[in-house]
C-alpha cells in the first residue's frame, strides 16, 4: 500500500524514461520521493537547498526554455513559504511548472501544526491560471502526474504521507483534468472526497449500507477545474451532499463544491474536514479521531444531512 507521495516519486522516475522534463527539490528529496528521479536522471535534477522561493522562480525560468518542470517540497513550504513566487513568477506569466506538494493535511502525523498544511488548496485554487489536483491512490497519482505533464500551464499537485488503500485497479481509471470519478452509485446522499478521504468514504458507504442508507461516493481529484456537471447530477439525484477532505473546511474542496451548488443547484451540504483550527502532533489514527476524519464520523455527517433534507 503506497502513499501518494511514494507513487509520485515512482511516477516521475518511470515517466522520465520517455518524457523530457526537469525536477527540482528543496533539500527534501527523500521525503518527497523525488530521490528516485534524481538517481535515475541526475542531469535533469536540481537540489535547490532550503530555498523554496528560489526554487519556484528557478523552475519558472527553466520552463521558459520549452521544457516542463516539477518543483517539489512539503505543502506547507510550497503553498506557504513560496506563495509570492508561485503567484507572480509562475501563475501570472502562466509558466509550465508543476508543483509537487507532499505532506498535505493533518494526517501526516507527528510533525505538528507548523508542518500540517491545511490551507494549501484554498491558497492555490484562488490563484488565476492554477490547476489543482489531489489524487487518492497510486493509480490516480500516476494519472494526475501524466495529465499535469500533458497540460500546458501551472499545476498544483497535493500528495499525502500515509499509505493509501487501493481505490482503482490498474488500468481501470479514465482520468481527465476537470472530471470527477463515480466510485459508488447511490440514491440517499452523495459523499464527495479527495486524497486519503476517498477510501474512508468507501468505508463509510459500507457502514451506511448496513443501515439501509445508499450513499454515492465521488472522487473529486480535479479540484480546479471542478466537475460541476457531475456534482449537480448527484445533488439532484440524492438531494444532499457531504464533502470530505483533510484540509480546512474554509476554502478547500468543500467550498469549491458549495460554490457550484449555490450557483447551479442549491442543495444541503455538510462539511467534514478540519474545522478552522490548526493541527497538532499525534499519530495519524489519533488525529483522524480528533479532527473527525474517520469513516464513522463521515457516516454520522451523512445521516445528519439526510435528516436536514427531510
Amino acid at each position: 500500500m503506497l502513499s501518494t507521495r511514494e507513487a509520485y516519486g515512482q511516477a516521475l522516475a518511470d515517466i522520465g524514461e520517455t518524457c523530457d522534463f526537469f525536477v527540482l527539490d528543496a533539500d527534501l528529496s527523500k521525503a518527497t520521493q523525488t530521490v528516485h528521479f534524481a538517481k535515475k536522471f541526475p542531469e535533469r535534477f536540481l537540489n535547490m537547498g532550503i530555498a523554496e522561493g528560489n526554487m519556484m522562480d528557478f523552475a519558472a525560468g527553466i520552463s521558459t526554455c520549452g521544457v516542463p518542470v516539477f518543483a517539489s517540497t512539503f505543502a506547507a513550504f510550497a503553498a506557504g513559504r513560496a506563495y509570492d513566487q508561485i503567484r507572480n513568477g509562475i501563475a501570472y506569466p502562466n509558466c509550465n511548472v508543476k508543483i509537487g506538494a507532499t505532506h498535505g493535511g493533518v494526517l501526516i502525523g507527528a510533525d505538528g501544526g507548523s508542518h500540517q498544511c491545511i490551507e494549501d488548496i484554498a491558497l492555490m485554487r484562488a490563484i488565476p491560471n492554477m490547476t489543482v489536483l489531489c489524487p487518492c491512490d497510486k493509480e490516480e497519482t500516476y494519472a494526475c502526474v501524466k495529465a499535469a505533464l500533458a497540460y500546458e500551464g501551472p499545476v498544483y499537485l497535493r500528495f499525502g504521507r500515509l499509505g493509501s488503500p487501493e481505490v482503482y485497479k490498474e488500468g481501470t481509471l479514465d482520468f481527465a483534468i476537470g472530471k470527477g470519478q463515480v466510485i459508488c452509485d447511490g440514491t440517499d446522499v452523495t459523499l464527495i472526497a479527495i486524497g486519503d478521504m476517498v477510501s474512508r468514504c468507501c468505508e463509510a458507504q459500507k457502514l451506511l449500507e448496513a443501515e439501509g442508507i445508499h450513499a454515492a461516493v465521488l472522487d473529486m481529484a480535479s479540484i480546479k477545474p471542478i466537475d460541476a456537471e457531475l456534482i449537480c447530477k448527484f445533488a439532484e439525484k440524492t438531494g444532499c451532499i457531504v464533502t470530505v477532505e483533510d484540509h480546512n473546511v474554509m476554502g478547500g474542496m468543500g467550498s469549491a463544491v458549495a460554490e457550484v451548488l449555490a450557483k447551479n443547484c442549491p442543495t444541503p451540504v455538510e462539511f467534514v474536514g478540519i474545522q478552522d483550527q490548526f493541527g497538532r502532533s499525534g499519530t495519524p489514527e489519533d488525529l483522524a479521531e480528533r479532527y473527525g476524519l474517520t469513516a464513522g464520523k463521515i457516516a454520522e455527517a451523512s445521516k445528519k444531512i439526510i435528516e436536514k433534507k427531510g
